[in-house]
């Protein structure tokens, strides 16, 4: 949809829901982001109020038949989480308006702009932010907390619970769909299914709470973002997901995202939950994580082939390598320690 066009269809959607909020305005200064294989972010203002714009550019079910889907929550149930993430202390913007697929604009919502540094290869490395970077390993042991303490029975009836030997099976069905093509992400999985911990209770997990999904400012943690993949599973999913070499973006030596140590983020969990996660589960996560992003790398590149999406996608599927050496080298790294 052309910028002009989706402008139209805001100023007329809008209206209704932003008046009594925050006073009467436009839109006005409509601008694509960068970044987002399965949804677009848009930034705008509506009158003098700085808005984002959350949009999928194609229906949800168009692809619903290809194996490996991995577009995650419908933007409606997305944003309902998000509304009952706002009513615990973790950082997240306010919405002001849904839309489902049937609406002019497409699959979308408006939420809150909150000012903060996103892209990490700035965040990580500037000085301005190393006070920032001392205190969020601890502040998103924090959040994740808190998030894991969300009443479930409020949920979107898609965030549903599963076990590990489901998810186990699911990532099996989508190797052999993809033709079996990595011996390296078999093995992978044939280790995590070897050494699965036992089942503990569910809660409500972010699901890719991740260096590249968080705002920081000169405080640390300033917003939560992009919830599309929140579902229910074990509290060291999440944990070990922030973890992943991937969600580092270069800097290994910290293992929390680029930026922390593993007994800060343990510690500020411990500090709203009331008890300390085992880091051998969070280690098992992180290999885990590795397999999943290797999964995501071959759907995306079967969407890009499918005729689904951009170029970024096509990007990402490029990345299946990186997937196969961590996946060895955590698994070296655990057997040896």
């Amino acid at each position: 949809m052309l910028p002009e066009e989706l402008t139209q269809h805001l100023n007329t959607a809008l209206a209704p829901l932003l008046t009594d909020k925050i006073g009467g305005g436009g839109v006005s200064g409509l601008e694509r982001l960068s970044g987002g294989a399965n949804n677009e972010t848009w930034r705008l203002a509506w009158g003098n109020t700085p808005l984002i714009l959350r949009r999928r550019p194609f229906s949800a079910g168009s692809v619903a038949s290809l194996e490996g889907n991995i577009l995650g929550l419908s933007l409606v149930d997305e944003a309902s989480v998000i509304q009952l993430a706002s009513q615990t202390e973790v950082p997240v913007p306010e919405i002001y308006g849904v839309f489902d697929e049937h609406h002019p604009i497409g699959e979308a919502f408006v939420m809150a702009f909150i000012p903060g540094e996103s892209i990490p290869q700035r965040w990580l490395t500037d000085a301005s932010f190393e006070h920032a970077r001392g205190v969020l390993a601890y502040q998103c042991g924090e959040a994740l907390a808190r998030i894991h303490g969300i009443d479930r029975a409020n949920l979107p009836m898609a965030v549903g619970p599963t076990t590990l030997s489901r998810r186990f099976e699911a990532a099996q069905s989508r190797l052999h769909a993809f033709g079996d093509v990595s011996p390296a992400l078999q093995f992978g999985l044939n280790w995590l299914v070897d050494h699965a911990p036992t089942e503990t209770p569910h809660v409500l997990l972010h699901g890719d709470f991740r260096t590249g999904n968080l705002l920081i400012d000169n405080e640390g943690l300033a917003g939560v973002l992009d919830w599309e993949l929140t579902h229910q599973g074990p509290p060291g999913e999440d944990l070990g997901y922030l973890c992943a070499h991937v969600w580092r973006f270069g800097q290994l030596e910290k293992p929390v995202g680029g930026f922390g140590d593993y007994a800060d983020l343990i510690a500020g969990y411990e500090s709203v939950a009331g008890w300390s996660p085992d880091l051998n589960t969070i280690r098992y996560w992180e290999i885990f994580a590795a397999l999943s992003w290797g999964l995501v790398c071959q759907t995306m590149g079967a969407l890009w082939q499918s005729g689904q999406g951009d170029v970024e996608r096509a990007a990402v599927a490029r990345r299946r390598s990186e997937a196969e050496l961590d996946i060895l080298l955590l698994i070296d790294q655990w057997e040896t320690s």
